[in-house]
């Protein structure tokens, strides 16, 4: 059985994130609140987790569109090629927020995807809870966002609902106050020029 977690965005228990990211380490799984949508997430640098989530999301590796959650753009070297001025000019400008920045990938996100992975989508979430994650963690999560069986609401947005359909599944699922139900804009600079390849929130910024 899963572990369902009320933490509340403005009034947030370290010891929770701690005994949330101890289970992250040994290649658990969490359901989190980002400022879109609800992710399911693990730590970037453990073996299995990859696996794990295209499992549970039930897509090949090299057909996931999986995301790396950062707390910042401090380390960006270590996952992307060099990034052109006006791209990481935009970037700075909008995040944290609810974008995702699809960067080429060097040499280091192979490895870790195991798999021959040419880009990757890199996120910086404008949200309390899955940035005190991301730096107890000391490193990027992976993220997966989880959608809705329904064909009128694309993704699940109140936590209850996601239990009670994830229960099981992943080991943590966080109460983070409901999620969004629409997702991040997604801008595509991997070949140098910026296209945006999905509006989504956050638009108005650009």
């Amino acid at each position: 059985m899963s572990e369902f977690v009320e933490i509340r965005p403005h009034n947030i228990n370290t010891r929770t994130i701690r005994e949330i990211v101890q289970v992250l380490r040994t290649g658990g799984l969490a359901i989190i609140p980002t400022d879109s949508i609800y992710a399911i997430v693990g730590d970037l640098y453990h073996r299995d987790v990859m696996e794990k989530i295209c499992k549970l999301i039930d897509k090949k590796p090299n057909k996931a569109n999986l995301s790396i959650l950062c707390k910042d753009l401090s380390n960006l070297s270590e996952y992307t090629s060099p990034i052109a001025n006006p791209t990481y000019k935009l970037m700075n400008r909008v995040l944290p927020g609810p974008f995702t920045f699809i960067l080429k990938a060097n040499n280091n996100i192979p490895k870790i995807f195991r798999q021959n992975k040419k880009t990757i989508g890199i996120r910086v979430p404008d949200n309390t809870i899955c940035q005190a994650i991301v730096a107890e963690l000391g490193n990027p999560l992976v993220s997966s966002s989880i959608h809705s069986e329904d064909e009128i609401q694309e993704y699940l947005t109140e936590p209850e609902e996601i239990f009670e359909l994830w229960n099981g599944k992943v080991e943590y699922i966080i109460d983070g106050e409901a999620g969004s139900n629409i997702g991040t804009t997604v801008i595509d600079a991997s070949e140098g020029e910026l296209e945006l390849v999905r509006e989504g929130l956050g638009i108005e910024k650009l």
